[in-house]
């Protein structure tokens, strides 16, 4: 089936996310510097999970630019994704709104956690669908860096139980790696033959 009704509706949802986050955000009580102060940890929480869904609605876009078709397998990959993403607001609030404590920041580490793994199994079941010839499977390769951002969220749960900003600085460094959008899908669909338009 095209894939154009499930982007569409992806990238509705991913924006619906952004703008539930940006209405979290509390204009602060006064007009100086220590009233913005008050509210930076939820400002700076928020910069934290926009790049997060940012990067995620960009990645998606490069994956579905490899694929032709979506199966009903895809579809539901899809869907399980985005029910880790939708998450991502409430627990962004959590965690910021009281300053990054243990348990918030650990929940924070496992949403991450579970939409990494929603996202590899979206990417292996849109593989799937392709067959042995997928472009995306040819463009990701040994997908290493996908792999070793899971592990990384593992340290950052396991840091937050340690000490909550420690595991704050494993998701902001898994962040940073991934800001810039992934170029193996993008470097392949430059070099490969264009498909027929839909």
């Amino acid at each position: 089936m095209p894939k154009g009704r499930l982007e569409a509706f992806s990238d509705a949802v991913i924006a619906v996310l952004i703008t539930i986050m940006v209405l979290e955000l509390h204009v602060p009580a006064g007009t100086d510097w220590h009233a913005l102060g008050h509210e930076l940890p939820v400002l700076l929480a928020y910069v934290l999970s926009f790049v997060y869904l940012g990067t995620y609605w960009n990645n998606h876009h490069h994956m579905l630019a490899a694929v032709s078709r979506v199966n009903g397998a895809g579809l539901w990959a899809n869907l399980h994704l985005l029910f880790w993403l939708s998450l991502i607001p409430f627990t962004t609030a959590w965690m910021s709104e009281h300053r990054f404590p243990t348990i918030p920041t650990a929940v924070y580490g496992i949403v991450l956690f579970a939409a990494a793994i929603a996202y590899l199994i979206l990417q292996t079941t849109l593989i799937r669908a392709e067959g042995e010839h997928s472009r995306l499977r040819a463009a990701l390769g040994s997908d290493v860096k996908g792999k070793v951002t899971t592990l990384l969220y593992c340290l950052g749960i396991g840091l937050s139980f340690v000490d909550g900003w420690l595991g704050l600085a494993v998701y902001v460094a898994v962040a940073l790696v991934w800001l810039v959008p992934d170029p193996r899908v993008e470097r392949h669909l430059t070099t490969a033959p264009a498909e027929p338009s839909e």
